[in-house]
């Protein structure tokens, strides 16, 4: 699960969020104004930021763009307000905010939103890790145009991703072939996967298992 900072100068929406997060088995932090925000971000790198627009101190906007000029908007934040106008919404995506949620906020839009954020996330650290292991010794291959191009997983293999596609098949798709790429290189040993991909041995297995990989192709390729 991951690890989600909560930036909201009011304690209730502060508590409902983390709440509702938990229950979700993520892990929340929780900052009241932009200067506890900050020594969050200088500490460690949330998975994903909720930021409100409209706090006393510094602003969820003014904030955003601060994290964006230093280096430090590595990471997705949905921006919130109840109060914002369309314009401030706008600017904010322009910025780099991944997405904005209105005040009041469901708990299905809420959850969709955190989700879809955490999705794209993992696609593009995915691709990025799984470039990089393609890359020869001494080249670059992160270019993102090369993600639509067909990239050798082996010698014998050459996989196609289609971008196109709604981005949940898109994520499974490249999810799929990243798993296939990982048990193959292990010789199926889920202990090195797992150590490999940073997941824990029963997450892997109901990863795997939903994108119905064949956990018997890595043993045949590692023998």
């Amino acid at each position: 699960m991951a690890n989600i900072l909560v930036v909201d100068d009011e304690l209730g929406i502060r508590d409902l969020l983390s709440e509702i997060l938990n229950d979700e088995g993520h892990t929340v932090e929780l900052a009241e104004n932009a200067a506890q925000a900050r020594e969050v971000r200088s500490r460690m790198r949330p998975d994903l930021v909720l930021l409100d627009i409209w706090m006393p101190d510094t602003d969820g906007v003014t904030l955003l763009k601060e994290w964006s000029a230093s280096g430090l908007l590595s990471m997705p934040v949905i921006m919130m307000s109840g109060h914002a106008t369309i314009d401030t919404a706008v600017d904010a995506i322009r910025i780099g905010a991944q997405a904005f949620l209105e005040k009041p906020i469901t708990l299905q839009k809420l959850l969709k939103t955190v989700e879809q954020g955490l999705a794209r996330e993992q696609v593009k650290q995915a691709a990025a890790a799984y470039q990089a292991s393609q890359a020869p010794a001494g080249a670059s291959n992160t270019t993102p145009a090369n993600l639509g191009r067909p990239v050798e997983t082996s010698p014998q293999v050459s996989q196609q991703f289609n971008l196109d596609l709604p981005l949940r098949d898109a994520r499974d798709a490249f999810e799929k072939a990243y798993f296939e790429f990982h048990l193959a290189n292990e010789g199926g040993s889920m202990t090195r996967v797992a150590d490999k991909t940073g997941l824990e041995r029963t997450h892997l297995y109901r990863k795997l298992k939903q994108l119905g990989v064949d956990l018997t192709k890595g043993k045949r390729a590692g023998t």
